[in-house]
């Protein structure tokens, strides 16, 4: 019987220099998408999925993201003061709490690849399979992809498992390309992924994204893969390295992903969630209708 996943793995430590100057002072993954920092779906997506210890790896200057990580019980304490205790409240559910051992920070010191920053979390993860999110990708839907994930992985028998979404064919020169064996609902099977092709050489449409449940073994492939593209430790290689002894399969997931590591990304993402939220309509309406003036109320007060 499989090892259940209970480790989460946040590759935190880039630079996000797509977003500069944003993010000369504030770390990407503390952007926000209206008012929650990109950081902050990615750990309600694993709580949701139940995964019991998540481990960072960040990078010195980036401590604003412990910061946020963190509970801050001196802000809560001001807001109560303010008459804000509904607000105190949502960040202290939200937060990890000094001495919780299933929050952990790690450093990724050097950008030596995605690979080594997954192989930094190594003496942290717990025993058995665990979970990489990405927060650059987030995915929205009525339940969160890592859960979807978790609940094919139980019940299937592939040591590896990568999150997918169809992609139009011109597209995947800017992707992992899984190379797909069969289909059996939202599980692919496959014999390994193509980094990048071309869309004559791509194996299939099927674009791996920032999600990834990966047996236990990913940690002593990462440790003897040597630099690939870029001369950095590269994830896809170790896992194309595993698939061949204990099987890859790919999960297209039933949520809509975007990359917040793209200011188009971003927007998109922003303007999506928006829709939802009842407070933003007026503005909303505004900007789909260019003759009517945006409405200052929405932001007057506070």
């Amino acid at each position: 019987m499989r090892h259940p996943v209970r480790t989460a793995i946040f590759p935190v430590a880039g630079m996000g220099t797509r977003f500069l100057p944003a993010t000369k002072a504030t770390p990407k993954e503390l952007l926000p998408v209206i008012d929650t920092p990109l950081i902050q779906y990615a750990i309600d997506e694993a709580r949701e999925a139940g995964i019991e210890r998540m481990v960072f790896v960040s990078h010195p200057s980036k401590s604003a993201i412990e910061r946020h990580v963190m509970d801050d019980a001196a802000l809560r304490a001001t807001l109560k003061q303010r008459g804000k205790a509904a607000i105190a409240d949502a960040l202290q559910e939200r937060a990890f709490h000094p001495g919780d051992g299933n929050v952990i920070f790690t450093m990724q010191n050097e950008p030596l690849g995605l690979g080594h920053a997954v192989l930094c979390a190594r003496d942290h993860a717990l025993p058995g399979p665990v979970a990489v999110l990405l927060p650059d990708d987030l995915i929205v839907g009525e339940k969160g992809c890592l859960a979807e994930m978790i609940a094919a992985y139980e019940a299937g028998t592939a040591g590896h498992l990568v999150a997918t979404m169809r992609v139009q064919e011109e597209e995947t020169s800017k992707y992992g390309i899984l190379s797909v064996t069969a289909e059996r609902g939202p599980v692919l099977a496959a014999d390994g992924m193509v980094e990048k092709p071309a869309p004559e050489d791509a194996p299939s449409r099927d674009a791996v994204v920032g999600r990834y449940l990966l047996d236990g073994s990913i940690f002593d492939d990462l440790a003897s893969q040597p630099p690939g593209a870029g001369g950095e430790i590269q994830l896809t290689d170790a896992i194309a390295r595993g698939a061949r002894r204990i099987g890859l399969a790919g999960f297209r997931f039933s949520g809509t992903r975007f990359d917040c590591g793209s200011k188009a990304g971003m927007l998109s993402a922003t303007l999506h969630l928006a829709q939802g939220d009842p407070a933003l309509n007026a503005v909303l309406a505004a900007w789909r209708d260019r003759t009517r003036p945006f409405p200052e109320a929405a932001w007057a007060a506070e």
